[in-house]
């Protein structure tokens, strides 16, 4: 039977498996029946605040098991959860609580001088809650988490009612919150659940931010809807904590991005362990990776080393996000987004008239199904544009073989016209991570007096290795037809990324943008 909210969601897989670990978080870990249960008595005490039906509550926590409390309590209390970036400075948050109108934001010790000069701010927000004891004036979990359940059965929410608002990386501008229905997101979990075919006997380790949507669905709730176990890491520095917990607690299902298997293929055996590193995943049985594009070198590296399926998937915030996956049992295609997570997610390819394309051809990806998001809060017009008959557009270009599989090439916004030619930064970046000397790699369109536009690359070098800029375009001009080529390179010591590891190449446009105005 299918979970009418979330809430209810938690609440089934507590009776089903009471006593089994739902949290593992260091030392400390939390059945399913005390975590249900705390979550109850949590949203019953955020009722008696004075939280009432749909206000949104702003979530400023980095991974810990207070998340996930703090994440089921708010929906339970029938209010809604809005994930906030807990790197984010003071007026990146105040952005998005004065978007939304949060009334309250759950934090922790670390970061309650920022959340009180926000209260100073942010009109709205009254209430700051705490996930430890603190000052007296600041609520704290253990002033409410004793609260009577009972209260809890007036504000029960329907599958369509909003659960959560997440707000998208804002890498083509500011950021906007993509509306989640309980609906959206079970249906995104369940699906995912049976593609990987996850069971309560599983552990799941959950590396990635949990305000991020990709770690929200597959690391905390597909878990629990499964009746899993998720050990939650705080950061993936040190590794060797990291190894250590996969081996203490028998994980076997490890969720990254592209920059954590692109490390994995390249760690060196700590001297302190004698096995060798293949012993150190043996738990391990699936790998996925989202969040961003995963290089087919990385790819083939990782599985050619560590002999784990790696299953590379494609998702979206406003898809809450998951929508295509390589298959667990079938064949993986390197370079392939994969294909649609289930039979109750469409998709399709259009030109620029609307019409369908044949497969192979390159157009812009649309996506359809129960997981797509309600539209974005408060922006009506920007709604219209992607949301048209029931179908996402993405805004990704792609392509589809023969057989269902969906490759990306690039976002529309980023394809470069070369004198009228499309040239898709993704194809030239991919030649660029089979350079062995290569680490990171991105392209982006700059203005030229003569073509209109030309491919320019930026590449970090992996550790004391050298190449030149005129070598790695003759690299490319052996593997590339001489339009695609860069113009020029430039070699960086880091690209800018967002926290789940997405290079961010609106920030490397801008900043070619603020060369071109100085010159001028």
């Amino acid at each position: 039977m299918i979970p009418k909210n979330l809430g209810e969601l938690l609440t089934t897989s507590a009776e089903q498996h009471p006593n089994r670990t739902a949290l593992v978080f260091g030392r400390k870990s939390i059945t399913y029946k005390t975590l249900n249960d705390l979550t109850g008595h949590i949203a019953a005490g955020l009722i008696q605040l004075g939280i009432k039906k749909q206000d949104r509550i702003a979530l400023f926590l980095d991974n810990c098991p207070e998340f996930v409390i703090s994440y089921y309590a708010i929906l339970k209390a029938g209010a809604v959860v809005v994930p906030i970036n807990y790197m984010f400075k003071m007026e990146e948050a105040k952005f998005i609580l004065q978007d939304c109108q949060a009334v309250a934001i759950i934090t922790s010790r670390i970061y309650l001088d920022l959340a009180q000069e926000l209260r100073l701010r942010v009109d709205s927000l009254k209430t700051i809650i705490t996930t430890t004891k603190t000052k007296d004036e600041i609520i704290d979990f253990d002033k409410i988490k004793k609260a009577d359940t009972a209260i809890l059965n007036k504000s029960s929410s329907d599958p369509d009612t909003l659960a959560v608002i997440l707000y998208t990386s804002g890498t083509t501008g500011f950021p906007k919150g993509a509306m989640l229905s309980h609906y959206n997101l079970i249906s995104n979990a369940m699906d995912s659940t049976a593609a990987i075919k996850a069971d309560f006997k599983d552990a799941f380790i959950c590396l990635l931010p949990l305000f991020h949507s990709f770690a929200a669905t597959v690391c905390m709730n597909m878990p629990l809807l499964a009746g899993a176990k998720i050990v939650i890491m705080k950061s993936i520095r040190p590794f060797k904590r990291i190894i250590r917990a996969i081996r203490k607690n028998r994980v076997n299902i490890f969720v990254g991005i592209p920059s954590i298997y692109n490390i994995l293929t390249e760690i060196k055996l700590p001297k302190m362990l004698n096995s060798p590193l293949i012993r150190l995943f043996n738990p391990l049985k699936i790998c996925i990776s989202g969040a961003a594009a995963l290089p087919v070198e990385t790819f083939t590296g990782f599985e050619k080393r560590f002999r784990i399926p790696l299953l590379e998937g494609y998702g979206l915030t406003e898809a809450s996000p998951v929508v295509t996956l390589n298959p667990l049992k079938g064949v993986r295609k390197p370079g392939s987004i994969g294909i649609t997570l289930s039979k109750n997610i469409e998709l399709k390819i259009i030109d620029d008239k609307g019409n369908d394309l044949k497969p192979e051809e390159i157009g812009e990806l649309l996506v359809k199904g129960p997981n797509i998001m309600q539209g974005y809060y408060k922006h009506a017009q920007e709604s219209q544009e992607v949301l048209k008959d029931g179908w996402l557009y993405t805004g990704d270009m792609a392509k589809q073989d023969s057989d269902g599989y969906v490759y990306i090439v690039g976002r529309k916004k980023e394809m470069v016209n070369v004198r009228g030619l499309n040239v898709y930064p993704r194809e030239i970046e991919e030649v660029l991570y089979q350079n062995p000397k290569i680490k990171e790699a991105a392209v982006i369109g700059i203005a030229d007096t003569h073509k209109g536009e030309v491919p320019k690359g930026f590449v970090v070098l992996k550790d004391n290795e050298t190449i030149r800029e005129h070598e790695v375009i003759q690299y490319l001009r052996e593997r590339l037809a001489s339009y695609k080529i860069p113009k020029y390179i430039e070699f960086r010591a880091s690209l800018p990324k967002n926290s789940t590891g997405k290079i961010l190449k609106r920030v490397l446009k801008d900043e070619e943008e603020k060369k071109v105005r100085s010159v001028s």
